[in-house]
């Protein structure tokens, strides 16, 4: 866990707030990414000087340099966590030290500072206690967090890094990112890669989204909903779904593709290999290619796949398509295993099921 002074907010609260009325029309159909609340988070950084400035601020545009360097170099990194409308009214997160520590693992790799743990989750607390009303009430939507940092020195060079940086804070109302239990189709990609070792797979940078839009375009074209990543050398090994980890079901066994640093270290696929033993299954972390996959798939052996993230939880896989083959999951319908791990996780998050493991951390 990183330290340093203790930072304290300046509040500045919106006098442009939406009215009730207004914001219940957003939370009736939110969809995902869509509408902002009223306020946002900034703290600015300044090497020698650390950070400095946090302050919780109206939402709105900000104002930026043309050469400021993030627009150059894409010197940046995000997260992705959520604030839950728990049974009783509280309102809580899901594992937020877990996201503060993967912002330090991206920052690290992208030569950027690293930000406090307890001023990250603070950060987090604040905005949802300021904005509490934006967090919905109907039954699997949330209040989806979007904390973020970018080099905002106004100069161009490559020979090194930004030398200040600005991190904020977003909030969006959300609903299912796919219709819950709703299969996914997948087009596996032999033509692009998503990351190679020692590239910056493991961290949550924006470079990593942008390089996967031709792929995910093309899976589209192809009738599918979800491109799938293969390794980088053979194009053989099944590596993750667009931007979530894969798991694929043998019976009461989990497989994962191992963590070999061209992965992103999901924090729902953690809390999936904890939450195995529990429902009495098996889980391991290991290397799967595609002929095993089909092949697996077509003998019965494989009996589910899942994709997980934070956006969509966990989601089925019912079909795969490639250039040359395709074959279908099971049914093609989401099976008892993912049904059972995703109300497990999705009650954890909401407070229907027991906490075993501490993961929720209350905010109001």
């Amino acid at each position: 866990m990183t330290t340093a002074q203790k930072l304290s907010f300046d509040v500045q609260l919106s006098d442009h707030a939406r009215t009730a009325a207004e914001r219940e029309r957003v939370l009736a159909d939110p969809g995902f990414g869509q509408t902002f609340t009223d306020h946002m988070i900034s703290i600015d950084y300044t090497e020698g000087e650390g950070w400095h400035d946090a302050r919780l601020m109206p939402y709105g545009p900000l104002s930026l340099d043309p050469a400021t360097a993030v627009f150059h170099y894409a010197q940046e990194l995000f997260e992705g966590l959520k604030a839950y409308r728990q049974e009783g009214g509280a309102i809580a997160s899901f594992r937020p030290y877990a996201n503060a520590a993967r912002f330090n693992l991206s920052a690290a790799r992208m030569a950027m500072p690293e930000l406090p743990e307890e001023t990250f989750v603070e950060s987090l607390e604040l905005l949802v206690q300021t904005d509490r009303e934006w967090v919905p009430t109907t039954p699997g939507h949330s209040l989806y967090l979007r904390p973020f940092m970018i080099a905002t020195q106004p100069a161009l060079g490559v020979n090194y890094p930004s030398r200040t940086y600005r991190y904020m804070v977003i909030a969006s109302p959300a609903a299912a990112y796919f219709g819950a239990g709703r299969p996914v189709s997948v087009w596996l990609s032999t033509e692009y890669t998503r990351a190679a070792p020692g590239g910056t797979g493991f961290a949550k940078c924006g470079g990593n989204y942008a390089a996967a839009f031709v792929a995910q375009r093309q899976a589209v074209e192809q009738g599918c909903d979800q491109v799938v990543w293969l390794d980088a050398s053979e194009h053989r090994y099944v590596e993750e779904m667009g931007g979530m980890n894969l798991f694929f079901v043998y019976g009461d066994r989990l497989l994962t593709p191992a963590l070999t640093g061209t992965l992103l270290p999901g924090i729902t696929r953690d809390s999936i290999l904890s939450l195995a033993s529990d429902l009495g299954l098996t889980a391991e972390e290991g290397r799967l290619s595609i002929e095993e996959w089909q092949s697996g798939a077509e003998s019965g052996e494989l009996t589910e796949v899942f994709a997980c993230g934070t956006a969509a939880v966990v989601t089925p896989v019912g079909s795969v398509k490639g250039a040359d083959r395709a074959w279908t999951i099971g049914d093609g319908t989401q099976g008892p295993v993912t049904s059972r791990i995703r109300e497990e996780l999705v009650g954890i998050q909401y407070g229907s099921r027991p906490d075993a493991h501490s993961w929720v951390h209350k905010i109001c």
